[in-house]
């Protein structure tokens, strides 16, 4: 069956008594939505302060390929296989965007007998978290608009609005637009563009808040634009849109609950995409589970270099989180894509491909254990054309290196499928009180805090700019050179060349382009092409999703 079959046929139970029973939650404290999911009050969350903060795991995984690594299914079934285990365990997971959804990538809910449900819920519109955050993303734009059409007391300088329009979907249309057409009633003539919702600092904030009075204060320092003397900044408190967007994000600051195939407990809540943002989940989410059970799984978007880069360098310095271990996910078919096969030919067997690809697992895994300082798991993600020499050599590979690595089969077999994984898991945090190093330390200038992931994350020989992106930079530095830098790239490589498979090194990254997130707390770089609007592929998902006069939802993986 298809992952969305598998879904339908799920045996759910009302998650109010679910919360009830595993985590005695009362009632009261949790709003459904339907009656499969629902949201935890911020007074509850509050009032769980004084428990003692369990184990917290991160799943990540080599760079991805179109063969898929399969993070969320690993998370969600690890999770599952430790409760099995009776290990009290929650998985914090991100929120879909629709935008991939209705593209290539598919939803983020795991697949086979490793998912969350209500799949299509998730996946599609869920509590409504995105909307508001597009709402208030793009309430601030208006009132930056209607602000220059009736007068611009405050001086903005049009041509240095840095605060764009977003929606949740990919269309590359929308990247560089003109607003105002149409004549003076129109407001004034510019250009503007569109960002997708993932990407926008209000996400950004939302993941990185900590009660609403943290939210509020965020969103009002946003640097939406600067004067006409080009120096002072203009924020979003100036136009008093602060205390409106925080209103917006009522409901979407709270953390959402569902259950897994196996009725275990999730938290679903933000979800940045960790190419062009700091890719994880609400650190409201993480901290709410951390109190609730004893051990927490969490998973950092794409590959290791982008997402868990991100989590330890801005999510656990910001929120001060502990991680005890990481799981690095891999496949023999990303593997073999990595060793230079086409798509159409992963699913035979090729064992000079996957050892010429296996360098992309190696450098991620020496990312993980020399420059993150954790302890790392390797996840063999079973596929069912996975041949035994196949997995015995990468098993073989990973032992002459000193890793862990388990074959775990919960795409096929759920949580009963990952219980050896979980036991390497176990054996590893029980015995170790959690700590980690970060790639760059605060008082780092920031052009040295991008050469240090460059260098040391990608293996890159050099970092360069325009004289004008460098002159940026060192601007920002005067005011905020103890932000973080959150690396805008490609997912698919180490480089900025989406096609350099495998490990490549001692390339030259180019960063063109350096954008404030003052409300965040970081500064995003963007390096080589990325775009922060992505595409639909020449055939998207869209075409094969429909809906069924019963209402029921196929098509959707």
């Amino acid at each position: 069956m298809s992952d969305i079959e598998i879904a339908q046929q799920a045996k759910m139970l009302p998650i109010i008594d679910i919360a009830a029973e595993k985590l005695n939650i009362p009632a009261e404290h949790l709003d459904p939505y339907g009656h499969y999911k629902a949201k935890i009050s911020l007074e509850y969350i509050d009032s769980l302060t004084e428990q003692q903060d369990g184990k917290l795991i991160l799943v990540t995984a080599v760079s991805p390929t179109p063969a898929g690594e399969g993070k969320t299914t690993t998370t969600v079934g690890l999770g599952d296989a430790m409760n099995r285990l009776g290990k009290n365990t929650i998985m914090c997971l991100r929120e879909p965007s629709l935008g991939p959804c209705f593209g290539m990538k598919g939803g983020a809910a795991g697949g086979g007998y490793a998912q969350v449900v209500p799949m299509e819920d998730i996946n599609l519109h869920f509590t409504g978290d995105f909307h508001a955050i597009g709402v208030a993303h793009n309430l601030l734009s208006a009132m930056i608009d209607n602000h220059i059409n009736h007068g611009n007391d405050l001086g903005i300088d049009s041509r240095r609005i840095k605060w764009k329009r977003v929606v949740d979907m990919n269309d590359r249309a929308l990247r560089h637009i003109t607003v105002g057409q149409g004549g003076s009633a129109n407001g004034y003539l510019r250009e503007d563009g569109y960002d997708i919702v993932v990407a926008s600092e209000v996400m950004a904030i939302l993941c990185l808040a900590t009660s609403r009075a943290d939210l509020k204060e965020r969103l009002g320092r946003i640097v939406i634009a600067y004067k006409i003397d080009k120096i002072t900044p203009v924020y979003a408190r100036d136009l008093n849109a602060h205390g409106a967007m925080a209103a917006l994000l009522k409901d979407a600051i709270k953390p959402n609950l569902v259950q897994t195939l196996e009725n275990n407990l999730a938290i679903i809540h933000g979800g940045p995409f960790a190419n062009i943002a700091h890719g994880c989940n609400t650190v409201t989410a993480t901290k709410t589970a951390l109190k609730l059970a004893d051990y927490t799984i969490t998973e950092a978007g794409f590959g290791a270099d982008l997402g868990a880069e991100k989590f330890i360098d801005i999510k656990c310095r910001m929120a001060g989180l502990k991680p005890s271990a990481v799981v690095l996910v891999a496949t023999a078919r990303a593997l073999k894509s990595h060793g230079g096969v086409a798509k159409e030919g992963l699913n035979n067997e090729n064992l000079e491909a996957l050892e010429a690809g296996f360098v992309n697992l190696e450098r991620h895994l020496n990312n993980i254990t020399q420059h993150y300082g954790l302890p790392c798991v390797v996840c063999i993600n079973h596929f069912t054309f996975d041949t035994e020499a196949e997995i015995a050599l990468i098993i073989e590979k990973c032992a002459a290196l000193g890793a862990k690595c388990v074959v775990s089969k919960h795409w096929a077999e759920g949580g009963a499928g990952a219980e050896d994984l979980a036991k390497e898991v176990l054996a590893i945090v029980d015995n170790r009180e959690p700590g980690f190093t970060y790639v760059y330390d605060d008082k780092l200038p920031l052009w040295e805090k991008i050469e240090a992931v460059a260098t040391k994350i990608y293996a890159a020989a050099n970092v360069t700019a325009s004289p004008k992106v460098k002159a940026e930079i060192m601007a920002l530095q005067e005011q905020y050179g103890d932000f973080p830098v959150c690396m805008a790239k490609t997912q698919m490589s180490f480089s900025t060349n989406p096609m350099a498979k495998g490990a490549p090194s001692g390339h030259t990254v180019e960063i063109t382009e350096a954008r404030l997130a003052n409300g965040a707390g970081f500064i995003v770089v963007i390096a080589g092409n990325m775009m922060t609007m992505p595409g639909l592929p020449k055939v998207p998902a869209a075409e094969r999703i429909d809906i069924t006069d019963a209402g029921v939802i196929t098509g959707l993986f």
